[in-house]
């Protein structure tokens, strides 16, 4: 059963069960009413909102998109999300066509004529904290309650993607893709373990700037390393020096400190665009010979991993899939 026909069974269930509720007296259907229209206080990052108990039309931008098309909350608009439509199933990104978009890529791009329009009784902002003042908060809160839910550091996706699920009442939803997801990690983690135990792993992630010749090493919990680990790889080694956020898990060094940043690593991961390929900034350090000077490169313990930037349950299955498929030299040493 796939996680999409589970939530449904879920919602069937929930509807059978308001039916029969339905059929008691005309006491219990007012008490229905009442339930509909009530509302509780929800802690999001502009502070404690009083918000719909159960939203029935919800705005949802940044981070807060992939997540809550997903879990099927009741959305009548979203921002453009184009950096997460290669990790959307064919569903997911039908759902995300269809939608008004009333906002552009950034939060400054809010298009707040369209946000009323759609007639939300709940707005889920998933943008930083910093990006907030961008947006014009209060001509938000004009049109709806607003709750902002936005990133900090790479990993914290998981702890995210709930509390957004949570926000537009769809927690249940979101515990089914978690358990499918925590499901095939633990699958990986059990077939690669006796592989695995005991290599040091570093990242080669794919922001580094060829014009200022950097690379971009990721550390434990950062975008290309988090999935990873749960399917049981160790990425050694730390930041010089934590800058917040992701900046505490990734830095750029100079391509020339290759040997010095990874040189220890007895294997390495690397992040692939969705296509497969290597962005040109992960090129430059695949085709120096530095690279090729590795313990890890000689070895043949290297691997390209895609969609590293997965930042729903859902869409982290296919990092997981990408893993397995990378991986699979391993068990044939």
């Amino acid at each position: 059963m796939s996680v999409r026909q589970h939530w449904r069974l879920i919602a069937a269930a929930a509807a059978t069960l308001a039916v029969v509720t339905g059929c008691g007296s005309d006491g219990d259907e007012a008490a229905g009413k009442s339930d509909t229209a009530a509302t509780r206080v929800f802690s999001a990052d502009n502070g404690e909102i009083s918000i719909p108990a159960d939203p029935k039309r919800v705005v949802a931008t940044g981070y807060a998109v992939p997540v809550l098309i997903e879990a099927d909350a009741a959305l009548v608009g979203v921002s453009s999300w184009k950096r997460g439509l290669a990790m959307m199933t064919e569903q997911d990104r039908a759902t995300y066509d269809k939608l008004p978009k009333v906002a552009g890529e950034a939060a400054a791009e809010t298009n707040y004529e369209a946000v009323a329009a759609a007639k939300p009784d709940l707005i889920v902002i998933g943008v930083p904290k910093p990006a907030l003042g961008s947006i014009d908060m209060k001509r938000l809160e004009s049109i709806a309650p607003v709750v902002a839910i936005g990133p900090t550091t790479p990993d914290a996706w998981r702890e995210l993607s709930r509390r957004q699920a949570d926000a537009a009442g769809r927690s249940a939803n979101h515990q089914a893709a978690k358990e499918a997801y925590e499901k095939k990690a633990g699958e990986l983690k059990a077939k690669y373990g006796t592989a695995l135990a005991g290599l040091k792993f570093g990242h080669v992630g794919s922001y580094g700037e060829i014009a200022k010749g950097t690379f971009h090493r990721e550390f434990a919990g950062s975008w290309g390393t988090n999935i990873a680990q749960d399917a049981g790889v160790t990425y050694y080694g730390e930041v010089k020096e934590k800058g917040g956020g992701g900046l505490d898990v990734t830095e750029y060094p100079a391509i020339e400190e290759l040997p010095e940043s990874l040189g220890t690593a007895d294997a390495v991961t690397y992040t692939l665009q969705p296509d497969g390929t290597p962005a040109e900034a992960v090129k430059q350090v695949l085709d120096s010979a530095l690279w090729k000077n590795l313990p890890a490169v000689k070895a043949g313990r290297v691997f390209g991993v895609r969609y590293t930037e997965a930042a729903t349950y859902e869409s982290a299955l296919k990092t997981l899939d990408s893993i397995d498929k990378a991986f699979e030299p391993l068990l044939a040493r």
